[in-house]
């Protein structure tokens, strides 16, 4: 067993979890959870139910309102008190893709490279060249990302979190505008981190739909009404009386009928 997987890859006790623009206002409290390394987890919830928050304090960007966050069995502290070694251990998708308008695609992936590690341009291209061709952006590397459709914004978003090998990625709402054959590879991509040779990738993803996820091996999780449920299982999922869950699967009902 490695050092690594002596510990939880995210594990919080008691955490209360305040909204990233307003840290006097509570969204999700009290959560006990405990995520493995190579775990694929999904986090279900209604729109403004907490989920980027808690990503965000999962990732070390904002502090728990109280209880502990740990990472890889380290403590992250008080917000801006996390060690930078263990913020580098985390990928993060933001929702919508964050990119930075003035950067073209290539360069909003090398600035992690450039960040954290000092590396020029020239330095970090390589890097950068060999992840631009695995999502298929290298038609779309010197273009900025008010040129790009969002379904290649999404990508660039996912080369710029992997760029540092991350052994979390937290993605937060992903799938969300993308057409399908997008939406596929997404589905096919993360499956095919998650199940990688070497290192094990931990992945935790937040979504407002939670039948793209489907999958026996996948672990569940919801936020209802400022509580965090681990459900367990994808058949766990289905045979809840959690109203939460009955709230997501009748809202998917609702959009294909």
């Amino acid at each position: 067993m490695s050092e690594n997987q002596k510990f939880p890859a995210i594990e919080m006790r008691g955490v209360n979890v305040t909204a990233m623009r307003d840290a006097s206002f509570l969204v999700v409290e009290d959560v006990n959870w405990s995520v493995a390394a190579g775990e694929f987890w999904v986090i279900g919830g209604q729109e403004h139910s907490g989920k980027s928050d808690l990503l965000m304090l999962a990732a070390g960007l904002m502090p728990p309102g109280s209880g502990s966050c740990k990472l890889f069995g380290s403590d992250l502290g008080s917000f801006g008190e996390a060690e930078p070694t263990q913020r580098r251990r985390v990928g993060l998708v933001f929702q919508g893709a964050q990119l930075f308008s003035q950067l073209t695609v290539a360069e909003n992936i090398a600035l992690p490279l450039r960040y954290h590690k000092n590396l020029t341009g020239t330095d970090a291209a390589a890097e950068v060249k060999s992840l631009l061709d695995l999502m298929e952006l290298a038609p779309l590397a010197d273009v900025t990302p008010a040129n790009v459709a969002a379904n290649w914004r999404q990508r660039a978003a996912l080369a710029r979190a992997l760029i540092l090998k991350p052994e979390i990625l937290l993605l937060d709402d992903p799938l969300a505008g993308l057409g399908a054959r997008h939406r596929q590879w997404w589905l096919r991509f993360l499956d095919q981190l998650a199940r990688g040779h070497g290192q094990p990738l931990t992945i935790v993803v937040a979504a407002d739909d939670l039948h793209p996820w489907k999958s026996e091996w996948r672990k569940f999780a919801l936020l209802h009404e400022k509580k965090f449920a681990a459900l367990g299982s994808w058949n766990q999922v289905e045979t809840s009386d959690h109203p939460g869950v009955k709230e997501l699967l009748a809202v998917h009902l609702e959009t294909t009928i």
